[in-house]
């Protein structure tokens, strides 16, 4: 897809990958709405894209909060016809430790903003491109996700970090069959290790086997 003038939604676009990605997306030329809960780091970096850019305080995880995100987006540049899903979080955790049982709502956490934000935006962008034309080729917009390398290879501490990316690898070629027909494409990314805030908020415990993973 040529991104020029293409509008683009990035979820957890104000920081780590989801910051970077904007700034490459503002140098091909594309129309940029950054979803984060972050407002300050958010209204900074739209400063700094320049004019097609635009920032919507969303949390991932709520309904209302994702469509009114959508509205601004369509109601600022008219559609949508890429979304990118980079919000996300990782606290480590050991299953059982000398804290004890690792905490339910902590694993819950994890999966409700990594795994069902991640649906959630994504369903109602594709709602939204489904109401584009299709181009020459009939295709009306394309959904990337962000999984991990965990999902495959889990480290010690991230059972639901990695149950959580895993459902993310998971649920990508059904939703690529299921909107394959209106022209949507999906695809899932899952990166290794990023030297990021969210890196660096991991105990030395989490931490030193991921790093001698790519050692």
């Amino acid at each position: 897809m040529d991104l020029n003038n293409k509008v683009v939604v990035v979820t957890g676009g104000a920081s780590g990958l989801g910051l970077v990605t904007c700034q490459e997306l503002a140098k091909q030329g594309a129309k940029i709405v950054v979803f984060d809960l972050n407002e300050d780091a958010g209204k900074s970096l739209v400063a700094n894209l320049g004019d097609k850019a635009i920032f919507a305080k969303v949390n991932v995880t709520d309904e209302t909060s994702v469509a009114a995100g959508i509205k601004q987006a369509v109601d600022a540049f008219d559609t949508i016809h890429v979304c990118i899903n980079c919000a996300g979080i990782a606290p480590g955790g050991k299953t059982f430790g000398r804290n004890g049982a690792l905490a339910l709502d902590k694993f819950s956490q994890v999966i409700n903003i990594n795994l069902i934000g991640t649906f959630n935006v994504l369903r109602l962008a594709a709602e939204q491109m489904a109401k584009n034309e299709p181009d020459a080729k009939g295709e009306r917009g394309v959904i990337i996700n962000t999984a991990s390398v965990a999902a495959f290879d889990g480290q010690v501490g991230q059972a639901a970090y990695s149950a959580s990316k895993g459902g993310i690898v998971s649920m990508t070629l059904p939703i690529a069959r299921d909107l394959a027909p209106l022209g949507i494409r999906i695809m899932t990314i899952a990166p290794g290790i990023f030297d990021t805030a969210m890196m660096k908020g991991f105990s030395d415990e989490v931490r030193d086997p991921l790093i001698k993973m790519v050692q």
